[in-house]
């Protein structure tokens, strides 16, 4: 077994496990609010935190600041515009591009 198959069965057993901690954890008991809002919001926290590593990373040889940020950069301000997500797609890449041919 190669070491990449290994890595994806260790992960898998311990997703599994986290998952069935819950439920085991809380039994029939529901959530607090406080803490319902809280798990509610460790997903987009975790993806922010992977786009912004994706961003920024230079394939292991720190932090490098490129055209990539810009086009986060833009991204971002088209989510705060309102635009749809099409748009924002589209305005993030254009100025990436654009960035990269300058």
């Amino acid at each position: 077994m190669t070491s990449a198959w290994i890595v994806v069965a260790v992960l898998f057993v311990g997703t599994a496990s986290m998952r069935a901690a819950g439920p085991v954890a809380f039994g029939g008991r529901s959530l607090s609010g406080r803490g319902a809002s809280v798990v509610a919001l460790v997903a987009p926290a975790i993806l922010g935190a992977l786009v912004v590593y994706e961003t920024v990373s230079a394939g292991g040889r720190g932090v490098e600041i490129d055209a990539r940020v810009l086009g986060l950069a833009a991204a971002a301000l088209a989510l705060a515009a309102r635009l749809p997500l099409i748009a924002v797609v589209l305005v993030a890449a254009a100025t990436t591009a654009l960035t990269r041919l300058l």
